[in-house]
């Protein structure tokens, strides 16, 4: 006699689903990284070009992620979660497919679609599961969305040296068939009730302003060499994203509500968001850089592409770990004191990487310190922004900090890039050792700014007294809850 009820059973089998989906797309978005390299080979492109085969994943997910927030704050939530999976099953079957470069490039667009998937899976969760469970189910979705390239590098850079690039995507192929059947298994209906507009202007201004602002990150070449055709296209992207501010503000059906974006704990936490992102993704690329350096720069360790993404199991293990502990912690501290405290952590692992490289093993304790920190502050971000959130609105304002987290992460990706690359000598195809420690320094700044933000968040009146707060966000189990 186990004592599990039926309805324990359905709720767990829920949350389950909804971290697998979230898994999936997290791990299938960052599928370029590895296999850039592969890709310039095979498709005989350079490197640059390559390279977008990572950031127009990105694009599309920053550009899909605040529509599909919307729409699933409305009735149609369990189509919208089946249409985009299917979208990025399409993408995935392109990249697999014989088909030239231009194919690969919009398989690619189409499976970074499934990024605007995390805040609807938080969603569901917060709907359908009961408020504990909800919580907990919540918190490791937002931890699972940044592990997926841990989990996705090592495999695919794998199968890639030992089928080519076709066989790496293929993976990708594999699990979006299984996370389209698992959602459509247990995906349930959107309570009664909802409504949700998109209003198409606006999209599409938001869209160009987050186009722009991403490319920009990602383009140093732009930047160096023609630098007033850069800090034009700054300056239109500034002036769309103020423009659909402005839209948005006057819109009684706004993509994003950003009268709420302006909350001090919500407008605070996307500051520490953005902030943090970028450092945090900047330790990323530092240490997975460092590691297939090859010993004749005077430094580095010559991995290959798989066993450099094993370089990344420690952060996974550790965040998903963290991201269990959390919610735990959360019963004892403040959300914004424990983003506070991981900000703190993921600079512990800036000053490990700065202050010891010198084999391996002192890589892999960087990763894992970074992988711990970043695991509780992606699953107490969520806490400080739902706190004053509406159910209804959990989809839309979660998405829009996941933008603002992608946005950081480019930011932290092209930072890297650029110190690097300052620090690299005229005919010289690797920086110099002490760029890195340049770098990690800049890492350490980032980490700090980002404490002091959600310290700030944690001296503003408690979100929890907030009587509308409290009501609106409240889960009743089952509710909601409709048949499929």
């Amino acid at each position: 006699m186990t004592g599990r009820t039926p309805e324990r059973s359905d709720e767990r089998s829920l949350s389950a689903a909804l971290l697998f989906v979230a898994l999936v797309v997290a791990a299938v978005a960052s599928l370029g990284a590895p296999l850039i390299t592969r890709v310039a080979t095979t498709f005989h492109v350079p490197l640059d070009g390559a390279q977008w085969t990572l950031t127009v994943a990105l694009l599309s997910g920053a550009v899909a992620t605040p529509v599909l927030g919307r729409l699933g704050a409305g009735p149609h939530r369990r189509a919208t979660i089946l249409a985009t999976l299917a979208i990025v099953v399409v993408g995935s079957a392109l990249t697999v497919l014989p088909l030239p470069f231009a194919g690969l490039l919009i398989g690619r667009a189409a499976q970074g679609v499934g990024l605007g998937l995390t805040a609807l899976m938080m969603g569901v969760a917060r709907d359908h599961l009961p408020e504990e469970r909800g919580t907990a189910t919540i918190a490791l979705i937002s931890v699972v969305s940044i592990i997926g390239a841990g989990v996705g590098y090592p495999l695919t850079a794998l199968l890639a040296e030992i089928g080519g690039v076709r066989a790496a995507y293929g993976f990708g192929l594999v699990v979006t068939a299984a996370a389209l059947l698992t959602a459509w298994r247990s995906i349930p209906a959107a309570p009664e009730g909802r409504a949700a507009h998109v209003t198409v202007a606006g999209a599409l201004v938001l869209a160009g302003g987050l186009s722009l602002v991403l490319f920009l990150a990602g383009q140093r070449s732009l930047w160096s060499r023609h630098l007033a055709v850069a800090a034009g296209l700054a300056v239109v992207a500034v002036l769309l994203l103020c423009v659909w501010t402005a839209s948005e503000l006057r819109s009684e059906t706004p993509l994003v509500d950003v009268r709420a974006v302006r909350h001090p704990a919500v407008a605070g936490a996307n500051i520490a968001m953005f902030v943090g992102g970028s450092g945090m993704y900047l330790l990323l690329t530092l240490v997975t850089r460092y590691a297939q350096t090859p010993h004749s720069a005077g430094y580095g360790f010559g991995l290959t592409t798989f066993v450099a993404g094993l370089v990344l199991v420690p952060f996974s293990v550790l965040a998903f770990v963290a991201g269990r502990l959390t919610p735990r912690v959360r019963a004892l501290v403040d959300a914004p004191v424990v983003l506070a405290g991981s900000a703190v952590v993921v600079g512990g692992g800036f000053v490990l990487f700065a202050a010891a490289r010198s084999n391996p093993a002192e890589l892999l304790l960087a990763m894992g310190v970074l992988g711990f920190g970043v695991g509780s502050f992606s699953a107490a971000m969520p806490g400080v922004i739902l706190a004053v959130t509406p159910a209804s609105e959990t989809s839309s304002a979660m998405g829009f900090n996941y933008v603002v987290r992608n946005v950081g992460y480019s930011l932290g990706s092209a930072t890297g890039g650029l110190v690097l690359a300052g620090g690299t000598d005229t005919g010289h195809l690797f920086p110099d050792d002490h760029a890195y420690t340049t770098a990690a320094l800049l890492g350490i700044a980032a980490m700090a700014v980002t404490a002091l933000s959600a310290l700030a968040v944690a001296r503003r009146r408690p979100p929890e007294s907030n009587p509308t707060a409290t009501t609106t966000t409240t889960s009743v189990p089952g509710h909601g809850r409709s048949s499929r």
